[in-house]
């Protein structure tokens, strides 16, 4: 008897305490199953605001008449899988979509599916510069599917954005958002037209921002699903907002891995306004060429931590030339800008005008320079000559033999042509230089930051270096320089 009542007491005093800290607020119920889907993101009302702004677009191309064509292979098996009604859109090859046979025997046929999104009322889109690159007609579907063939305004292909015009008003404009506001892990949408779907809503992160992928451009990485034909498509946040057009896949295979990327808006708006306002884009150069800075040559030289960018080579004329900027130098700063990679420097520099005066800061052998040079306008890359170094006779460097070296003088004709101040030329190379990089036909122009003017130069500031720590070593190799590390035996 004792034992039932003392359980039941203890079973009425626990539901009381419990009943007690639920109301004060100390404990939590669990969340209801609908409670708990609220919290989930809605892309519903994304979809009503930015979806009508969203536009299929369609390339087409004159090749010569030909019989019927099959649809790829790949995309037919994808449908198929899936139960998928073939798209009437969808690319097929060499099979005609539209358009009559010229007196030439050609016919307008299908190349490529692409989105694009309403950047004014009065029918600018903007998209990719690979989804209408080589096409002859450009066709704009709207999602009420009102079909316009489009003006192509201009395009970059370096950033790959694209300016079409559709003779439409009163359109839906999309809303153009902040870049800077943008948050590694929160939730962004696309909408686009995947192997030809239309307006397909897929969604995910953002996995990070400034990926350098080599372009001209630093991407917003995503997890968002984009496939062939998600090209020049919106990215947008929770607000209803564009914050980059979507670009690229990462993928083996050709379908996506779960790695995207998107052009930032701002500088995809920046591109715009320039192909709207002349059909070109301007940018800046200062005419040299660059490599990235390691951690290992940074601490060598005295740089501190790897940033910056390695001048390579200096065209001859160019601003960089004008204004000093030697081979071997460390670009740290771009108008007081701090360059902390080197894809850094072409994205500041094409941005400012030609014709601007603008402050660089460069690391020259242990010291700090401020350089002012005029940014001169890009043009067509040109071919790079290369200058070969007469041979001289060998002179054999006796300190340079515990690195592995036998130099000679560099001939002044050569140093004129090369337009070189100074160095000496690698006759020989072995041991330490050798596993270092060095090669015979190098000339090397400064060792552990001491210039190199001559043989006579070289031997002494070998006698002044630390060989058992690594030694840097910046050397000339055709047009171009770079640094190795000799490192000591062990």
């Amino acid at each position: 008897m004792f034992k039932a009542n003392s359980s039941g007491i203890r079973s009425w005093l626990l539901n009381g305490l419990l009943a007690v800290l639920f109301s004060s607020g100390v404990l939590l119920a669990p969340l209801s199953a609908s409670a708990q889907g609220r919290t989930l993101p809605d892309f519903t009302d994304l979809v009503d605001l930015v979806g009508p702004s969203v536009v299929n677009i369609r390339t087409l191309e004159k090749r010569a008449t030909a019989g019927a064509g099959n649809t790829d292979e790949q995309m037919l098996e994808f449908f198929k899988r899936f139960g998928i009604p073939v798209p009437p859109n969808l690319p097929r090859s060499p099979r005609p979509e539209r358009g009559q046979p010229g007196p030439d025997g050609e016919e307008a046929q299908p190349r490529g599916v692409g989105s694009g999104f309403i950047l004014t009322a009065d029918g600018f889109v903007m998209t990719n510069a690979h989804v209408i690159e080589g096409a002859e007609e450009v066709l704009v579907t709207l999602p009420d599917k009102r079909e316009f063939k489009a003006r192509i305004v201009g395009s970059d292909k370096r950033t790959d954005v694209a300016v079409v015009k559709i003779e439409a008003t009163g359109l839906p404009a999309v809303k153009i958002g902040d870049i800077g506001r943008l948050r590694v892990g929160e939730w962004v949408m696309a909408i686009g037209s995947p192997f030809g779907l239309d307006n397909t809503v897929t969604a995910g992160i953002v996995s990070a921002k400034q990926r350098d992928t080599g372009d001209y451009l630093a991407f917003i990485q995503t997890d968002v699903a984009i496939n062939p034909g998600n090209s020049g498509g919106p990215l947008i946040n929770m607000r209803g907002e564009v914050v980059g057009i979507n670009s690229q896949i990462y993928s083996r295979s050709g379908g996506f891995q779960g790695i995207s990327f998107a052009i930032p808006i701002d500088e995809a708006t920046r591109i715009a306004d320039q192909l709207r306002n002349t059909g070109r884009v301007t940018r800046g150069r200062i005419g040299v060429q660059i490599d990235q800075v390691s951690k290992e040559v940074s601490e060598s030289i005295g740089l501190g931590k790897p940033q910056g960018a390695l001048v390579r080579g200096v065209e001859s004329g160019s601003p960089a030339e004008k204004a000093g900027v030697e081979a071997g130098d460390i670009i740290t700063r771009f108008e007081g800008k701090p360059i902390d990679r080197s894809t850094d420097l072409p994205r500041l520099v094409g941005n400012v005008k030609p014709g601007t005066k603008s402050g660089i800061t460069v690391f020259r052998r242990g010291s700090v320079k401020e350089l002012t040079v005029t940014i001169a306008e890009v043009e067509p890359e040109k071919s790079a000559s290369r200058a070969s170094v007469p041979e001289p006779k060998p002179q054999v460097a006796g300190p340079a033999q515990s690195l592995g070296l036998m130099v000679s003088e560099v001939p002044e004709a050569a140093k004129k042509e090369l337009k070189l101040k100074g160095g000496v030329k690698v006759d020989a190379v072995e041991g330490l230089a050798s596993r270092a990089g060095l090669r015979e036909g190098d000339v090397i122009v400064a060792i552990a930051n001491f210039e190199i003017a001559s043989v006579k130069e070289f031997e002494a500031a070998l006698t002044k270096i630390d060989k058992t720590k690594a030694v840097n070593v910046l050397f000339r190799r055709g047009d171009l320089v770079q640094y190795a590390l000799i490192r000591p035996a062990r």
